[in-house]
């Protein structure tokens, strides 16, 4: 195994300490979609969490999980009853056989052109069977999350392999009406030196969000502002959408 790749499984597992089931709100708001449907997609879905957990509550149906990094997919894996696919949200599978489609943890926001979007949307629409949903979540850009992407809100965690981690975040080129990139960086007394990452985010409005959804043919039902189903406003952090296949 490679440097590189040592390092992206290890971050793989860190992913997973950083996210535990359950300590987040949007747990529950999925897992109770997943368990409506009968097959289910879900579109980035990193180590399988969400999936491996509805088989553990009981979901007999099709579920398959789709993601572009090699590394998150082998901890998935480890799971074999449940279908897991290497590719981009634009690759997904199948035509016309999924109930629902899901795309979790703000993995939307790393579609960073129109383009992108388009042929994500087209390619999930198609996925889905007609009146099928499609259930995501961007950040507000109203509520400005990347202001609190500082190392002074930092977190400590224990990593798998038993070491203790620092994990700071620091934006490196702020919002210009579109995108935010930031670093990621993890350090600690047992690594050698610090491990940082960097990624772009892009911060959709929920009127553009509106325009690509119906360009693509998915018809926006609902509409929230937060895990709890609370209007969206000005001052919600999330822009959660539930849209639907027309036809």
């Amino acid at each position: 195994m490679s440097e590189l790749t040592d390092r992206e499984a290890w971050l793989a597992a860190l992913y997973e300490v950083l996210n535990p089931w359950g300590g987040k709100p949007d747990d529950a708001f999925y897992l109770e979609w997943v368990m409506g449907a009968g097959s289910v997609l879900d579109v980035g879905c990193g180590t399988g969490t969400l999936l491996r957990h509805a088989r553990e509550a009981g979901h007999t149906g099709r579920l398959c999980g789709l993601d572009p990094a090699p590394v998150m997919l082998a901890r998935a894996r480890e799971r074999a009853d449940v279908a897991w696919v290497l590719g981009a949200a634009r690759s997904a599978p199948g035509d016309g056989e999924f109930e629902l489609a899901v795309m979790t943890g703000h993995a939307f926001q790393q579609l960073l052109t129109d383009e992108e979007v388009a042929a994500s949307l087209t390619a999930i629409r198609r996925a889905l069977t007609v009146g099928g949903r499609f259930v995501f979540e961007t950040r507000n850009p109203a509520h400005r999350s990347w202001e609190r992407w500082t190392p002074r809100h930092g977190t400590d965690v224990v990593a798998p392999t038993g070491e203790r981690v620092r994990v700071e975040h620091e934006v490196c080129v702020p919002f210009d009406g579109d995108t935010v990139t930031f670093t990621e960086t993890c350090r600690g007394p047992d690594l050698p030196q610090p491990l940082v990452s960097r990624a772009t985010l892009r911060f959709l409005t929920a009127d553009r969000l509106d325009v690509l959804l119906a360009a693509a043919g998915l018809a926006v039902e609902a509409r929230y502002g937060d895990w709890t189903r609370d209007p969206l406003t000005d001052d919600s952090p999330e822009i959660i959408t539930v849209a639907r296949r027309t036809g």
